[in-house]
């Protein structure tokens, strides 16, 4: 039986387990920065971990889990990851370069159940959740990809948009989130990590109630029911007028703003009557809301949507700025290699299944 991951702790949780192994409680610290300070991927080169305690853990736990299986490198800096998991799933993981800083995009899930018409993330059901030592040993091994460049870049922000709903994996994306925030970790803070939901409105009552102070996006590319069912089933179970108000209950229990992601598809949601219907849709939430557009990355799959021309793009943008809602397009990354969430996957995964065991 394989040992779980030492990620999968928090450092209280890391502490306690010590505790009841004989250990003082404050070794889990020591631990702590063997693992996000030094990022050792060895207990016993742990400095100041004692050779007992190094022993102790060697024994219970495991410090790699996830296995690189594919990377592709794109000219814009941005680095996609298809890491083999220890049950020989396969998941994606992004880094992308920013002027303000190096962003990972985290998968939550193995495979994805919303099923998005549009999205080359739900061509695979879902299989399982994801642990939280699971997600955070993505940002590890990128972490890990960067110290061996030897160029002390550090992970700066993080985003969980990868294969999966964040939300349907709640309790192991919260401690995911506690894990890496800690201050004598990562160090990561709050306003650096944005989640996104493709509209769980309960999850996001229930996330906005733990304050835990990290960004909110919501999926929700069109500006009324018909549309939004037509290309995201999961409209017809939560529709915008029940969306809507858990928004609402985000932003006023934790002050934040939010943003309302909105993928481009041509001649699909993206004419100008479109972006007035949006505005009228966001109403006096205009101070705390910023729709964020998104460039369409075609899927073979998904044939039936094409990524929408310039002049509907900045028509779109134009048109909502007319209307005073606060409005940004998404800067592409990787456009060069594999660039749609789940596409290498995807893609991989047929090769496998057409090569002959």
């Amino acid at each position: 039986m394989n040992k779980p991951s030492i990620y999968g702790l928090t450092l209280d949780q890391l502490g306690a387990w010590l505790e009841e192994h004989g250990h003082k409680k404050s070794r889990a610290l020591q631990v702590w920065d063997g693992l996000y300070r030094q990022r050792t991927s060895d207990f016993g080169m742990m400095n100041a971990v004692k050779p007992e305690v190094a022993a102790l853990l060697e024994e219970h736990f495991s410090i790699q889990t996830l296995a690189v299986h594919t990377k592709q490198e794109s000219t814009d800096g941005t680095v996609k990851f298809l890491f083999k998991l220890e049950d020989g799933n396969l998941i994606e993981t992004v880094l992308m370069r920013h002027k303000f800083g190096l962003s990972v995009c985290v998968t939550t899930q193995v495979g994805c159940n919303i099923g998005c018409s549009f999205c080359a993330s739900g061509l695979l059901k879902k299989s399982r959740d994801l642990t939280s030592a699971e997600i955070t040993e993505q940002i590890m091994k990128v972490q890990h990809f960067l110290d061996a460049a030897g160029k002390g870049e550090l992970v700066s922000h993080i985003v969980v948009m990868g294969i999966g709903e964040p939300f349907d994996n709640f309790t192991h994306l919260v401690n995911f989130l506690r894990t890496v925030m800690d201050a004598k970790g990562l160090a990561i803070g709050p306003r650096h990590i944005t989640v996104s939901t493709s509209g769980l409105a309960d999850k996001i009552r229930e996330f906005a109630d733990l304050n835990l102070r990290v960004n909110l996006a919501v999926s929700l590319h069109a500006p009324n029911n018909e549309l939004r069912t037509r290309i995201m089933k999961i409209n017809r179970a939560i529709p915008i007028e029940e969306l809507l108000p858990a928004i609402d209950y985000f932003m006023e229990k934790t002050n934040q703003r939010v943003t309302l992601e909105y993928i481009l598809l041509r001649e699909v949601n993206d004419q100008r009557e479109h972006a007035m219907e949006l505005a009228e849709l966001i109403g006096d939430r205009r101070p705390s809301i910023n729709v964020n557009l998104i460039p369409y990355n075609p899927v073979d799959e998904h044939s039936q949507y094409q990524r929408s021309d310039q002049d509907a793009i900045l028509g779109f943008y134009d048109e909502l700025k007319k209307q005073n809602v606060s409005v940004s397009v998404r800067l592409e990354h990787g456009t060069d290699i594999d660039a749609a969430c789940g596409q290498l996957r995807s893609k991989q995964i047929k090769r496998m299944e057409k090569t002959p065991s």
